[in-house]
């Protein structure tokens, strides 16, 4: 099986194709792992659709439900998963790739950028999820559903679990980075809009606005309209990629 270890956790991932990379993050949330690409839930599947041209790396995220297993603490956050991502691209010694990312995926992107700017080429964060307006009291039901899969991590007790709940969705926004933040990014971006309370569109449409180069698509999950976003992609992700690749 192909995965690897580093600081306690071991991470699972699969490679489909050959050529430029592009590593992808799956939706579901925390419990987002490579077997979601294949849901309905994912319109645009990367791990089929771009790989007569592209290297694609997909991969489970820690304690997702799937195979990639880490320790629990209250310090975890969106740098707990980054650090994950970062040392994937360097277990494959990849140095340059594109991001593509749907939902949680959108703000493992924006994270990864915040910290390695110079590996990503160009990203497409599809529906990625944030907030309008102040956060709601409580965990939200989501995070309690994957809390409820954590039988085997005594670690992670109801204080360390509220503790990983602020860090994750306290901030607001696109939680892993500011508007500021967003303002300063160079990556060539490519937003799918988000049409629901997770995925908000308001939040789709600002971050297309605020990063400075970026493409945005309004509609595109079914029919005529995601045949034109899956064709959009393809040529965002041609004209970025570097002529070596």
């Amino acid at each position: 099986m192909p995965s690897f270890e580093h600081h306690g956790a071991q991470i699972y991932y699969e490679e489909f194709g050959q050529g430029f990379p592009i590593l992808t993050f799956a939706p579901a949330g925390l419990q987002s792992v490579i077997d979601v690409w294949s849901q309905p839930s994912a319109p645009i599947n990367p791990t089929t659709e771009f790989a007569d041209k592209f290297r694609i790396i997909a991969m489970d995220q820690r304690n997702a439900g799937g195979r990639s297993r880490a320790p629990i603490t209250a310090q975890d956050g969106w740098d707990s998963y980054t650090g994950d991502h970062i040392e994937l691209l360097d277990h494959l010694r990849i140095d340059l790739c594109h991001l593509y990312g749907q939902c949680i995926g959108g703000s493992f992107i924006l994270n990864l950028i915040k910290h390695q700017p110079e590996r990503v080429q160009s990203a497409v964060l599809a529906q990625p999820i944030g907030r309008v307006g102040a956060m709601a009291p409580g965990r939200p039901a989501r995070f309690n559903g994957w809390a409820e899969t954590l039988k085997d991590h005594p670690e992670a007790t109801a204080q360390v679990l509220d503790a990983f709940c602020r860090n994750l969705y306290a901030p607001g926004f696109v939680y892993c980075v500011d508007r500021a933040f967003a303002a300063k990014v160079r990556t060539p971006c490519l937003v799918l809009a988000g049409n629901d309370e997770a995925h908000p569109y308001a939040i789709s449409e600002e971050l297309s606005k605020l990063i400075p180069n970026c493409e945005f698509i309004a509609e595109w999950k079914t029919g005529a309209a995601l045949t034109q976003a899956k064709t959009r992609v393809k040529e965002f992700l041609a004209k970025h990629t570097p002529a070596r690749g």
